[in-house]
């Protein structure tokens, strides 16, 4: 099938599944599109079992997806962009230490715990899985994956829960930069694992590091600069054009980053908060403005729930291949893993907070909120599914792991976050 093939599907299931879920679900937009995904897998893997044919057909459709390259080079940087616009800046600003801090320790701590606790499971006799050949690399390569929250899901579910200012700046800042810090932490761990860890020095590690976070935050504020003087000059006369000049920056993020193996994801984030909507400038003439037309914002927003819409189907339909390759012994150790996943992300949250109280204020269960709205969604199954071949059998395991706990964190998590923040 070729692309606008694939892109006519998505859209129909998307529009399709609105529907059914506006009129009879009635459950949050992402969950709501996820459900009826995972019913459309679960219809078609009963069917294969009559049909094997038939499921093998299916199957192929999914695989030319090719949902990691989709969603981490098309997909990701369009979405972090639309949600870095509409975050407060301004209370971002003010909480940037705390925010900072949150997803930095926050991800490291969940990578190396989550890590370190799925090396010790796997080889437990009792599992039988040690004939995976699982290295302790592999699985911090898990725990860096499945460390980050998805900012799709988190901010989605945030705006509808009326928490105050601060603390839903907090939760999307946090959400935001998490995903970048982990992603340069998955990658420098892949690096480790392609070189071996032999070849590898300190040095080699933080400057790979230093390059990704540094080159990516460098990057996004040069063109986010450059960008908003652009749209200030424009003066929001010519809504198209600044519609186009955003696209185009975004792209030229992505690009620039690849090429120079930078952050992406946090290059259009922070290119995303040079031109936040929050942000005003003062004209003489007109007096005080936004930085662009509010047309512009629709737009982004327009995007936003769209291409939420089709990565959230994309999520339920990627079932189908994973289910195909698991192992029935596999369910014990994902709820134990779902569990250390949670606690390990509770930690990391909880000890920041704990330290940053001393000199700042919280409202109360905050750590409990962040907690449990840390919802995981496409990346991480982008990253398990973009995992080398060298991992082996084990890699089986690490994506059923994986799509295990993101059906937790979004269905589970994000059915009850509203009752957890009442």
């Amino acid at each position: 099938m070729n692309f606008l093939e694939l892109t006519t599907i998505l859209l129909l299931l998307a529009s399709v599944f609105s529907i059914i879920n506006l009129r009879l679900l009635k459950l949050p937009q992402t969950i709501g599109l996820m459900v009826l995904a995972i019913g459309l897998s679960i219809s078609v893997l009963a069917i294969g079992l009559i049909s094997p044919i038939f499921l093998e057909t299916v199957s192929d459709v999914i695989r030319s997806f090719d949902f990691e390259v989709l969603l981490i080079e098309v997909m990701l940087p369009f979405l972090l962009f639309a949600g870095a616009i509409s975050v407060n800046v301004h209370e971002l600003l003010k909480d940037k230490v705390t925010i900072l801090l949150l997803a930095s320790f926050g991800v490291l701590f969940s990578t190396f715990a989550v890590g370190s606790g799925i090396f010790w499971l796997v080889e437990q006799p009792v599992f039988e899985l040690n004939n995976l050949g699982l290295s302790y690399i592999d699985c911090l390569l898990f725990g860096a994956l499945i460390a980050p929250t998805d900012p799709i899901a988190v901010l989605a579910m945030v705006k509808k829960m009326n928490l105050s200012s601060t603390t839903e700046t907090r939760i999307a800042g946090e959400s935001l930069f998490n995903d970048g810090i982990g992603v340069v932490i998955f990658l420098t761990l892949l690096n480790v694992k392609l070189e071996g860890i032999e070849n590898i020095t300190p040095e080699s590690v933080s400057m790979l590091f230093a390059t990704e976070v540094i080159g990516g935050v460098a990057l996004g504020a040069l063109i986010g600069y450059l960008g908003l003087k652009l749209v200030k000059y424009i003066e929001n006369e010519y809504v198209e054009l600044e519609v186009l000049i955003t696209l185009s920056l975004v792209l030229l993020v992505s690009v620039i980053s690849h090429q120079f193996h930078f952050s992406g994801v946090l290059g259009v984030v922070v290119m995303g908060l040079f031109l936040n909507r929050n942000i005003d400038t003062d004209d003489k003439e007109v007096g005080v403005q936004k930085a662009m037309g509010d047309y512009v914002y629709k737009f982004w927003h327009l995007l936003d729930e769209t291409l939420n819409a089709i990565l959230f189907i994309l999520i339920g339909l990627e079932i189908i291949p994973i289910f195909q390759n698991f192992d029935s012994g596999y369910f014990l150790i994902s709820i134990l893993t779902i569990i250390l996943v949670v606690i390990s992300r509770g930690v990391g949250v909880w000890t920041p907070i704990k330290i940053l109280s001393f000199f700042k204020s919280f409202e109360k269960r905050t750590a409990l909120i962040i907690t449990w709205g840390g919802l995981r969604g496409g990346l991480s199954i982008a990253l398990a599914l973009n995992l080398p071949d060298q991992i082996g059998e084990g890699k089986n395991l690490i994506l059923f792991l994986t799509y295990m706990i993101v059906l937790f964190t979004i269905l589970v998590q994000g059915l009850t976050l509203k009752k957890i923040v009442k």
